[in-house]
């Protein structure tokens, strides 16, 4: 009978899909209970996070967490935005103060292995790259020779500012500054002759210059940069919906699905296209989600590329290339796992 009885639990079990229930204890539990999303945002960087003129958050970090917002309440109003620093972000994020950290933040294994985070992904792939003005003289990185250089703190620029100075034997003055802004406007002032951090964050920063016209981003990249999504280790249930959140996003953007198509799309008889809309199969279920989770995120920002466009690409003031951020089929990095 003991047997017997152990064959049916064994039988219920592996019926049962292996993920966390929308249980109160779960992150998914409590966002809905609260009615909202929380990120940890930057809030100062053009392109990625910023307040515009009316107020409301703009950038890829900032539309990336309202489509999460749509995956789960079918509606991106559902999003806050909390501005942290390099600082707090880590912080904030372990102590369960935000749900998840979409702040232009790299991965590495220190962040993972020790800080207790999980990355769901890569949203940019960035590099750092130095900042200086044209009138300098400076065209290459070892012509900062005894330069005084402004960098960010907790930030992986100013331990790979270090590194590179060592390695290549270049005496450096390293200004740090707590929040970015700070160091930006520092570097305005003139306080410092050089301003490190992503490339993309210097082409945001040079247009906030006083003088623009005088700004230029060395070529040389110190470092590989991929920028994305946080959340805490322990909940898999929440880890999974932040993660093909953004595969829905790039995914959408290979099948040629964007914001103003995407309710035709419904009618698509292609599998793949299916899968994604949830008009077929059951795939929300694994992540305690309504099947339309991913139409619902693309609905509410667009795809990847429509993300990148208005906010870093060529509808933007910033007008950056998708080079490595392009999609795998048009000579970048970008690359859904299969939806299936």
């Amino acid at each position: 009978m003991n047997m017997f009885r152990l064959l049916l639990l064994f039988t219920a079990l592996a019926a049962t899909p292996a993920v966390a229930q929308n249980a109160p204890g779960t992150t998914l539990g409590t966002i809905l209970k609260k009615g909202y999303v929380e990120c940890a945002v930057a809030g100062t960087t053009p392109g990625f996070s910023i307040v515009d003129t009316k107020g409301e958050f703009r950038g890829m970090d900032a539309d990336t967490c309202r489509a999460i917002s749509a995956a789960i309440f079918g509606d991106a109003s559902h999003a806050r935005f909390v501005p942290t620093n390099g600082a707090q972000r880590l912080p904030v994020l372990q102590a369960g103060q935000v749900d998840v950290v979409i702040e232009t933040l790299t991965q590495t294994l220190t962040r993972e292995g020790a800080n207790g985070l999980l990355f769901t992904g890569v949203n940019f792939y960035d590099g750092q790259g130095f900042l200086v003005r044209k009138s300098s003289g400076v065209k290459r990185a070892k012509d900062l020779e005894g330069a005084s250089i402004c960098v960010t703190s907790g930030s992986t620029s100013e331990l790979n500012l270090a590194d590179w100075a060592h390695a290549n034997n270049v005496k450096i003055n390293p200004v740090v500054f707590e929040r970015t802004d700070e160091g930006r406007e520092a570097y305005n002032k003139g306080r410092c002759d050089s301003y490190s951090t992503d490339s993309s964050q210097l082409a945001s920063i040079a247009t906030l210059m006083s003088d623009p016209d005088n700004q230029m981003v060395l070529p040389d990249i110190i470092s590989k940069e991929p920028l994305g999504p946080a959340v805490r280790q322990g909940d898999d249930q929440w880890y999974l919906i932040v993660k093909w959140t953004l595969n829905a996003l790039i995914e959408a953007e290979e099948q040629g699905i964007t914001q103003a198509n995407v309710d035709e799309k419904l009618k698509s008889e292609t599998p793949n296209t299916k899968r994604l809309l949830g008009t077929t199969g059951d795939y929300g279920k694994f992540m305690a989600l309504d099947n339309k989770w991913a139409f619902n995120a693309i609905k509410a920002v667009g795809n990847y590329g429509e993300m990148f466009e208005r906010n870093l690409g060529q509808g933007s003031n910033l007008k950056l290339p998708r080079g490595k951020n392009a999609l795998w089929s048009q000579g970048g990095l970008m690359y859904s796992a299969p939806i299936r």
